[in-house]
């Protein structure tokens, strides 16, 4: 049965939506406060929240904020007496999955909990696919998208084209491809196209006999005899000469090969999975790539998207990379700061999931604490800016300061005076409003208040 927790502190508003919901054929559950709430969601498995915004004590959107670091995919539904555009543009901004205003119509709230709970079950189901792929660490909606693709095309012979950018993962897609394949039992043999040289491509390939050429001491067996029954994988196949295309294409045709230097022709069953990080459709309006070669290897093709367009795994891939590195250097580093994966969540990642696997490796070996500070993280030195042909720093952190004053101050007397400024500038600009301070400065709700109350900022109770 569907579980349902409710969060007021209005016992009234608390057992009416407990009654309506009840009726409607929920499980519900209550709570008077937020750290009533989390308390029953640790200890039990709620498929929805909603709760009120403005409660003494922990309030909504700290419960919010809490529930998305611990739950991500877990819907809360905001209610609120006092409505504010601002109250509903951060809940929303900080994963609300919807905000309803206070009196709300009873067909209202029915409609907006039967939406989420419908989206928390494909949540669900969504966490349940990308758990058959644990060779790719992801969950966005993007990525979920190539798992269900690899479902459908894995049990076929169909050859594949995988599309992507460098370090976005193309080989772990075609692993993932021929494990759920019918031959998994049989060879997965890759080879790296542009690693070849030209004059030993095609004994990689299609293997030589015995005195073919100098230095073939002995008979050899090329990529597709090794991969015979099973899966051959060809990366960066736009690096291939035209004469090598020549020859792949023939074993797409005929499914046979012949050996440099022999004079027999070879029968194979292989099914070819090939990537590129080019554009083949133009590489062959610019006569570098078969056409017919192109429609032979795309009967399948599958994109890869870059991580800038999955923002949403960076969390996951960074604790996955944060834990691999930890344990390989012996270190106790446990966690990202929020400030840190603040900075990771504007990086658009050039890179992708490689770069961003190289950040967290060396925020790793240069973290002296047991949690990755933003000091530790370095991003690519600098990147182009869209505006205009200078090149400006990626990272967020400038030097506002000469040397000399800096040495004077102390990293972490000037880190917090700075801070300390920032945050006095944007509650003054927002009139003394947390929550359009923190959306301002692009900080969680709960940072900004733990930072305000650190510093002592009375400037204000909104």
């Amino acid at each position: 049965m569907t579980s349902i927790l409710v969060v007021d502190d209005e016992r009234s508003m608390r057992d009416f939506l407990k009654i309506l919901l009840m009726k409607e054929g929920y499980q519900v559950q209550t709570a008077s406060g937020g750290k009533q709430a989390l308390e029953k969601i640790e200890q039990h498995p709620f498929n929805l929240i909603i709760s009120d915004i403005r409660m003494d004590g922990m309030d909504g959107l700290e419960l919010l904020n809490t529930i998305k670091e611990k739950q991500p995919s877990l819907p809360v539904v905001m209610i609120t007496a006092f409505a504010s555009p601002d109250d509903a543009v951060f809940a929303m901004k900080n994963g609300a999955f919807d905000y309803v205003s206070k009196p709300f119509n009873v067909e209202e709230i029915k409609s907006v909990t039967s939406s989420a709970v419908a989206k928390g079950m494909q949540s669900a189901e969504d966490k349940s696919i990308s758990a058959e792929f644990p060779e790719i660490i992801g969950e966005s909606r993007e990525m979920i998208k190539i798992f269900e693709m690899i479902q459908r095309i894995a049990v076929t012979p169909a050859n594949v084209l995988i599309y992507g950018e460098s370090g976005t993962g193309k080989e772990l897609v075609a692993q993932a491809i021929h494990r759920h394949s019918l031959v998994a039992e049989e060879g997965f043999v890759p080879i790296t196209c542009s690693a070849i040289p030209e004059e030993l491509m095609e004994s990689e390939l299609f293997g030589h006999v015995k005195g073919s050429f100098t230095g073939a001491v002995s008979d050899k067996q090329g990529l597709f005899q090794l991969a015979d029954k099973g899966t051959a994988f060809l990366d960066e196949i736009g690096e291939l000469t035209p004469i090598i295309q020549t020859k792949l294409l023939r074993v797409l045709q005929e499914r046979e090969i012949k050996p440099v230097g022999g004079t027999r022709v070879q029968n194979v069953n292989v099914r070819i999975i090939a990537a590129t990080n080019r554009i083949l459709e133009e590489e062959i309006m610019a006569g570098r790539f078969r056409e017919d070669l192109f429609y032979r290897l795309a009967v399948v093709p599958l994109r890869v998207p870059p991580l800038r367009e999955r923002k949403g795994d960076v969390p996951l891939l960074a604790s996955y990379f944060l834990k691999k590195y930890s344990k390989l250097f012996g270190k106790e580093v446990q966690k990202m700061s929020s400030y840190a994966m603040e900075v990771l969540m504007k990086y658009d990642f050039p890179g992708n999931v490689r770069e961003l696997e190289n950040i967290i490796e060396r925020g790793v070996a240069l973290e002296s604490s047991n949690i990755i500070l933003p000091e530790s993280l370095t991003l690519s030195s600098f990147r182009k800016d869209k505006s205009d042909s200078t090149t400006q720093p990626a990272s967020p952190f400038q030097v506002v300061a000469n040397e000399e004053e800096l040495f004077d101050m102390g990293l972490e007397a000037l880190m917090a005076e700075t801070e300390k400024r920032c945050l006095t500038a944007a509650l003054k600009k927002t009139d003394n409003s947390k929550m359009r301070a923190a959306e301002l400065l692009q900080v969680s709700f709960r940072s900004l208040r733990y930072k305000v109350k650190k510093y002592d900022i009375g400037l204000g109770k909104k």
